[in-house]
């Protein structure tokens, strides 16, 4: 039996922020996940975008806190060390029934504050980017855009969170709750039972199911896929700024992302489907991907694509932002409907929990001597050569290559194992730094990393795991 003040379930981006947030205070924080690691299901597969609040429906929830956390997430990844790059995005308009959408685009992002969203003409447009299509009519731009590493933003504030005192409880489904007299009294959960004061909600794609366990549930979570190309980083035409299709009120659509790895993420579709697992790649949707990014950056090289991947994202019915502080079960809190946005506004999601739970008469007393800031693993691969001589010889296991297309030392993989809420999987190695990011995809450097997690975890390599439960690398 685990006893704690607040069990948080779901280890995404929202369920990390509000643990490092909670980890402020003098009480006792807990997070479970039935995943491996944190990441979530939706957070770890997405574009990767902190944007602005321009084209959210004007005065809702959502667009409120998406206003709030964008003009506070360079500081948090500035503490936390997290990789941003400021690059701006351009939506070009291709065809002359989109001007007017784009016109109405522009006033409503005044209507949310964001004043520097503008409808420029293509000459203009094309100065920045002359790789888009020639004959573009124009183009939004919005030069607050940007991309990041979203599976380093997210473990970057599970990391803090358990340096100051959080409690992560990774491949803990949870399977139950005992409710009665408007009380959550136990969480039941694969590994053994939880008692929690407060109960909050942050499950993602599985919150209804969660929701349903609390007896809170008046929604439904509506599965929605997309599809995403992964180009190599040698790629030989690039873009310089995030581009997008002209938004519609379901998504951005396609996009065509330089990413802070240096190599490109290109769509995705917006697929509604009914199976929360279906993460297949459909010949369809990867050339309806490549037909709307062709007609935006025609001399896009597809030929280069290393990968492809799917993210489902957690739609909600009815739509939008859902954050409640029940009155018919105490202590429990429900977060629905935070569908890709909820990369960037997860940081305000969780100052409007704690805010929230102060107002209900939760006693938070600040921490003393709580950590603000976490030291990222340093990259040997983007440095120059004096500076890899300089880590070298501090530390000889970053002169040993493991996987060669992303340059990922041996010093790596270790720290990223070793760190707070650390790597116990293939993938996650992979998240952390890249080793099986490249042209081979693991090809080289696989054996290798299931070497060392083998010997740093104290296992047999056939207990590694690829990821989740049961998807060992090799035959028992």
């Amino acid at each position: 039996m685990i006893k704690t003040d607040v069990l948080i379930i779901g280890a995404g981006a929202v369920g990390c922020a509000l643990a490092r947030e909670l980890s402020k205070y003098d009480i006792k924080v807990t997070v479970c996940d039935k995943n491996d690691d944190v990441g979530g299901d939706a957070s770890k597969s997405n574009s990767g975008l902190f944007s602005t609040s321009a084209t959210m429906p004007v005065g809702t929830l959502e667009c409120r806190l998406r206003t709030v956390a964008h003009s506070m997430i360079m500081k948090i990844c500035e503490d936390l060390e997290v990789p941003v790059i400021e690059c701006g995005s351009i939506a070009p308009v291709l065809y002359p029934e989109q001007i007017e959408s784009a016109k109405g685009l522009i006033e409503r992002a005044f209507l949310n504050g964001v004043y520097d969203y503008e409808l420029l003409p293509a000459k203009d447009i094309l100065d920045m980017e002359p790789t888009l299509n020639p004959e573009i009519l124009g183009g939004i731009y919005s030069p607050r855009d940007r991309q990041t590493n979203q599976f380093i933003f997210v473990s970057a504030m599970a990391e803090n969170a358990a340096e100051n005192g959080v409690e992560f409880l990774l491949d803990c489904k949870v399977t139950g709750m005992d409710v009665s007299d408007g009380k959550i009294h136990r969480v039941h959960t694969e590994n053994g039972d939880i008692e929690a004061g407060w109960v909050i909600n942050a499950a993602g794609l599985y919150c209804d199911e969660i929701a349903k366990m609390a007896d809170e549930c008046d929604f439904k979570v509506n599965p929605r896929k997309g599809e995403f190309f992964v180009f190599s980083n040698d790629t030989p035409v690039k873009v310089s700024h995030i581009i997008s299709s002209v938004p519609s009120p379901k998504t951005r659509g396609v996009l065509v992302i330089p990413t802070v790895d240096g190599n490109m993420l290109i769509g995705p579709t917006a697929d509604d489907v009914e199976d929360k697992t279906d993460r297949k790649t459909t010949s369809e949707g990867l050339e309806s991907i490549k037909t709307q990014a062709l007609n935006m950056v025609p001399g896009l090289h597809f030929e280069d694509t290393i990968t492809q991947f799917v993210g489902v994202r957690p739609a909600r019915t009815p739509e939008g932002y859902d954050i409640r502080f029940s009155e018919k079960v105490k202590g429990y809190i429900g977060i629905s409907g935070v569908r890709s946005t909820g990369l960037t506004a997860s940081v305000a999601i969780a100052f409007y929990i704690v805010h929230g739970m102060k107002e209900a008469g939760v006693t938070l007393e600040r921490k003393e001597g709580w950590k603000r800031t976490r030291k990222g693993i340093v990259s040997f691969a983007d440095k120059t050569a004096e500076e890899k001589d300089t880590l070298i010889a501090a530390d000889p296991l970053y002169g040993k290559i493991i996987c060669r297309c992303e340059q990922v030392t041996e010093s790596e993989i270790l720290q990223a194992i070793h760190r707070p809420v650390g790597a116990r999987t293939l993938d996650a190695v992979k998240r952390r730094v890249r080793a099986g990011m490249g042209r081979c995809q693991g090809g080289f450097c696989s054996p290798l990393v299931i070497e060392i997690l083998a010997r740093e975890l104290g296992i047999p390599e056939t207990e590694v795991r690829k990821r989740g439960e049961k998807a060992f690398m090799l035959d028992k």
